[in-house]
């Protein structure tokens, strides 16, 4: 009997043993990793947006690409301009710095980002960020494309990506989602090229300045500037977008940005 007390001890001390090895090695593994996978996530995001501008290029490094073709600013949503010293200084404070600034992660910190009401939050995204980062394409001074981050509920899941527009700051250059839960075959054909290729040359405003683009229940009007078919078989995603992106064009996003900045290039 004390002979197989023995072997079960042995036994379970050489698993206990074991665990703790691979527990060690998955940790390292982790924390050797994490600054690559760091990386590959901000390269995800790069790549997103230089798709959105109609500017990516298939082999080529994305980080490179990114930083000749590409200038990033914070800006203050709710004054519709760009951030000041201060305003940098106290995203750094709470833990940020202009060049890892996280627009999903400033959403949830209470010091960055406010409460929305159901009245006045038709993306379903619960708190608005103080501050986000757009991105432009220049050439000098002149801004010839601006790239806007939106996010909002679909049918399963909060769709994240970029809306990409004219140095018009009107007409659609590109639109995709990077990260998003939607079901396969139907709220994920918001990644089908065809899909995404209609929102090209579409226009966000009607001539008095108003949102007008759209996302129909099913197929657009033939040459209507502001409308696009809706996903086949994914009514809610479908609604889901049209009311992500009129959120973000619209006044209580970045509406007033886009005035400005077209009122800067007129």
């Amino acid at each position: 009997m004390s002979a197989n007390n023995d072997s079960i001890q042995k036994t379970l001390l050489v698993a206990i043993l074991l665990c703790l090895v691979c527990s060690v090695i998955v940790a390292g593994a982790a924390v050797s990793l994490r600054g690559k996978q760091n990386e590959n996530k901000a390269n995800d995001k790069r790549s997103a947006v230089l798709q959105a501008a109609n500017l990516y290029e298939e082999g080529k490094p994305v980080a490179d690409q990114f930083k000749s073709k590409i200038t990033a600013r914070i800006v203050n949503v709710a004054e519709g301009r760009f951030a000041t010293d201060a305003e940098l200084q106290e995203i750094r404070q709470a833990g940020f710095t202009v060049e890892n600034f996280d627009q999903k992660k400033s959403s949830k910190a209470p010091e960055l980002s406010r409460a929305l009401a159901g009245s006045e939050d038709p993306a379903s995204i619960k708190r608005l960020e103080k501050y986000a980062t757009v991105y432009m394409v220049q050439d000098g001074d002149n801004i010839e494309k601006v790239v806007l981050p939106v996010h909002g509920y679909g049918l399963w899941s909060t769709l994240y990506g970029f809306i990409a527009l004219e140095g018009d700051m009107n007409t659609i250059v590109g639109f995709g989602f990077y990260s998003h839960a939607e079901t396969p075959g139907l709220g994920g054909e918001v990644d089908n090229p065809k899909w995404k290729s209609q929102w090209i040359g579409k226009e966000i405003y009607d001539d008095e300045g108003n949102v007008a683009i759209t996302v129909m229940k099913a197929q657009a009007e033939q040459g209507n500037p502001h409308q696009v078919d809706g996903l086949s078989g994914a009514t809610l995603t479908s609604r889901g977008v049209h009311n992500l992106v009129r959120f973000w064009v619209g006044d209580q996003a970045f509406g007033s940005l886009l005035t400005k900045l077209k009122s800067q290039g007129a």
